[in-house]
């Protein structure tokens, strides 16, 4: 344990104050606050959620005073996240009482459980002095529920207790929004990946986890993520790695940050000793720790030059996004693969579902790659019934974008190069340096990696398929003596349901349609979103009942819809066509050889 001798001009003090009313409070001391007047700004959103979440409603109460007289500050609310203090001399102390129950991985939660935030969620901005070094001190609860509570994280400890309770310091404010912080009661795994120490605290697990799979499993991801983007010095760009599990009953996503990511799970998802695992679910478990630490990589160290300085009051545009969550969607089950977790043929059909996926949706015919990462503030997050006519994931078809890149350098270069040459040449240009990449920045990079006799692929790649609309053509990409392309062999129900084109949820015992897609049957019958089905050619309809109904339909055959609007009944008829089908694939292994 270290003294803190100089304390930062900007401090900041959080109490889980309230675990039943799930409230902290939050003191922040100014040292020399503006004298003409500080302004103070609750970011409107979290690096790597690209939606405005405005993180200042949650405020319930925000007093400000004078740390020499005592005296209440009057404070000019300026806008919704944004206040003035009056023109002052000397330090001042804000305090805010913030509701936190957002059990997200973006934001802040409190119960008797648990803790969690992120500071942009409690912390607010300092403007003109966020480049300034802060500190940050954290007060263990003083309830009997918190009595063996620990804090983890990876902010720099300098003066806490053996709970990790006390100071912390950050270079910057953008430094602290970087290190999530977890309280409560964990269970540990470590493991040393090339040198570096790596963990991961586990909260809401029943049982005992096996720490033995766990540590062997990430150990191997994330050896053979290092020596991808460093395969002569095999270092870590972070002196240790964190990763942060909330196991609940049912959610799943995760965030990712400099040298830890917080991720949230379903407890099935996490092996655990005497249990019964769902070995798939466990499977989408470590894509997602792949994911969110290829991260460290790509988004948190080499990014889009639109994102330096992140600005959190406003949103940031970049037609990049598809480079950055895109190629992590494809690399993060490479690397199950790479690493042996995982055999060929389950890694070729995580691939074939996510682009069977993409064709089946009508917004790829409609939206371009480019577009869908310029519109995720508005269009990918921001979900409505029209979405999978009008948005292509800039996640999914990324990935399918990235698979296709690396065949054609391999098929360019007969074998000699891949989509890694890439990958390691933009970590040392932009990675390394931490110089951002300009939105027509990879064009360079790629003709410096792999020759610039491969322009004339690269051009007709991003026309076609990153600022076009096209689909990308996997299956006369691949030739591999490995791999087999086939059409996918679909099961009469299988093709309905696909003509069909309707997806729906269980109300109350009646089928509500919650999409209708474009040029579909449903679309053609009329049928709408929030349309309650009852009947399909005189048989009830029921969510239970729903594949028995539709196997039994022909080709060809006219389909009668009974259903309800605004409680009016209404009936529409139409017929199969098997014209309607989207393109379906099967990648095949032939030989276990990778």
């Amino acid at each position: 344990m270290t003294t803190v001798t100089h304390l930062p001009a900007i401090q900041y003090t959080v109490w889980p104050a309230d675990l039943h009313g799930h409230r902290y409070q939050v003191k922040l001391q100014i040292a020399n606050p503006d004298s003409e007047g500080q302004v103070l700004q609750m970011p409107a959103w979290i690096p790597g959620s690209y939606l405005i979440r405005d993180f200042s409603k949650h405020i319930e109460s925000i007093e400000a005073y004078s740390t020499q007289t005592k005296k209440k500050l009057l404070l000019e609310r300026m806008n919704n996240d944004q206040w003035r203090l009056p023109k002052v001399n000397g330090a001042v102390e804000i305090l805010t009482t913030i509701y936190a129950y957002d059990s997200s991985v973006r934001a802040a939660y409190l119960d008797t459980e648990r803790a969690f935030f992120n500071a942009s969620s409690l912390c607010l901005e300092v403007k003109g002095q966020s480049d300034l070094p802060c500190s940050l001190a954290i007060a263990p609860p003083e309830t009997e529920f918190a009595a063996h509570w620990s804090i983890q994280t990876t902010l720099r400890s300098v003066k806490t207790d053996d709970r990790g309770f006390g100071f912390y310091l950050a270079q910057n404010y953008a430094d602290l929004l970087d290190h999530p912080v977890a309280m409560g009661e964990f269970q540990l795994v470590q493991w040393v990946s090339n040198g570096t120490p790596h963990s991961m605290a586990i909260q809401g697990c029943i049982h005992p986890v096996d720490a033995k799979r766990l540590s062997q499993d990430l150990q191997a991801i994330c050896n053979c993520t290092i020596n991808l983007f460093e395969p002569k010095t095999k270092q870590a760009p972070f002196s240790r790695y964190l990763f942060l599990v909330n196991a609940v009953l049912n959610g799943y996503g995760g965030l990712e940050h400099r040298d830890s990511t917080a991720l949230l799970c379903r407890r099935d998802q996490i092996p655990q000793r005497d249990t019964p695992l769902d070995e798939t679910a466990y499977r989408d478990f470590l894509g997602l720790c792949s994911h969110e630490y290829f991260h460290a990589w790509l988004v948190k160290r080499i990014q889009a030059k639109a994102f330096q300085p992140y600005d959190l009051s406003q949103r940031n545009h970049t037609r990049l996004l598809w480079l950055f969550e895109g190629f992590t969607s494809y690399y993060d089950d490479l690397q199950l693969l790479r690493s042996k977790r995982i055999d060929l043929q389950t890694y070729l059909d995580l691939v074939t579902n996510n682009w069977n996926a993409i064709l089946r949706g009508p917004g790829r015919n409609k939206q371009s790659l480019a577009d869908s990462s310029f519109d995720a503030w508005t269009k990918y997050y921001q979900t409505d019934e029209n979405t999978p006519n009008a948005v292509v994931s800039y996640y999914g078809k990324g990935a399918l974008l990235a698979l296709g890149l690396d065949l054609q350098i391999r098929a360019f270069s007969k074998n000699q190069k891949s989509l890694d040459n890439l990958m390691r040449l933009v970590w040392q240009k932009h990675g390394v340096t931490l110089e951002g990449i300009a939105e027509n920045g990879l064009d360079d990079l790629v003709l410096e990696a792999i020759g610039t006799d491969f322009s004339k692929t690269w051009n007709e790649i991003k026309t076609r398929y990153i600022f076009g609309t096209e689909d990308i053509p996997i299956q006369k990409w691949i030739a591999s003596k490995f791999v087999s392309v086939k059409t996918k062999s679909s099961s009469k129900l299988e093709k309905i349901k696909l003509q069909l084109g309707m997806r729906h949820t269980d109300v109350n015992g009646w089928l509500k349609i919650t999409h209708v897609l474009d040029s579909g049957v449903a679309q053609s019958a009329g049928l709408a979103p929030g349309d309650l089905l009852a009947s399909i050619n005189g048989q009830r309809i029921t969510g239970a009942r729903i594949d028995k109904v539709l196997g039994s339909l022909m080709e060809g055959q006219n389909i009668h819809f009974c259903f309800y609007r605004d409680d009016l009944e209404h009936e529409r008829i139409a017929s199969l066509n098997p014209n309607q089908l989207p393109a379906q694939y099967e990648l095949i292994a032939n030989s276990a050889k990778t």
